[in-house]
């Protein structure tokens, strides 16, 4: 993609989801938009990769990645301290970052092994997908569930937005717990090995980081993190009261 392209499927970009490039008053990083500061910023950031020993091509802004799943941006700013320069940020595809469940039967937490080709690692985790264009939150929630580990929703509670890594993602999770019927089979298809049950007071303690049985502890994924200490909070885990 030329650098043409990049800024023009940039604007498409911004055109389509503008509260990404709202430039609150009290805003640190101010997105640059004028083509004589766009240009400033790529050539002040293309001296500073320069004299690192890295590509000039690092400098250019606009969209530089996409696929199906994610999209890369490269935004033109002015810092905090007024210099200019450039700063990469990822959002979903769709626009709509997706969900995450805490799924709890018969008064367990069910937790999914999963092997993630990030980390090249398996990991215990709780049921999470990207959003779809025209699925509601709570209908995502639904789904992921089915999906995953052929599970039904009885009762689900809405615990709030999560921002898994606010320094480069855009990404705006909702986490919700939710009463579920006896799981299924797993979505081995999706890297999903095995669905273990554990009582809240359990999770905890794989949060915190303490040994358990088998190779899959601690638990280090930030989504369940989330969801459980927002639920943990709340007074809805069974058995382990809020602080």
């Amino acid at each position: 993609m030329s650098s043409r392209e990049q800024r023009s499927r940039y604007s498409q970009i911004k055109e389509k989801w503008p509260e990404l490039f709202v430039n609150r008053p009290d805003a640190s990083y101010q997105i640059l938009d004028s083509p004589e500061l766009v240009a400033e910023a790529e050539s002040a950031e293309e001296e500073n990769l320069r004299g690192r020993g890295m590509p000039a091509a690092w400098s250019l802004t606009g969209v530089v990645y996409e696929d199906p799943y994610l999209i890369v941006l490269r935004d033109a700013v002015r810092r905090p301290d007024g210099s200019m320069g450039t700063y990469v940020r990822t959002m979903p595809a769709s626009g709509f970052a997706g969900v995450a469940v805490l799924p709890l039967c018969g008064g367990k937490i069910v937790l999914l092994r999963h092997f993630r080709h990030a980390t090249r690692n398996w990991h215990l985790e709780i049921p999470r997908g990207y959003g779809e264009v025209g699925v509601s939150a709570t209908d995502q929630a639904a789904q992921e569930l089915r999906e995953e580990i052929e599970a039904d929703i009885t009762s689900l509670v809405h615990l709030g937005p999560f921002h898994s890594n606010t320094g480069t993602a855009t990404d705006q999770v909702e986490l919700f717990l939710a009463e579920i019927s006896t799981p299924g089979a797993p979505q081995r298809a999706e890297g999903i090995g095995g669905i273990e049950f554990r009582t809240p007071y359990q999770v905890a303690q794989l949060i915190r980081g303490d040994a358990g049985p088998g190779p899959l502890t601690p638990i280090t994924d930030s989504f369940t993190m989330g969801a459980f200490t927002r639920a943990w909070l709340r007074g809805l885990l069974p058995g382990l009261s809020a602080p």
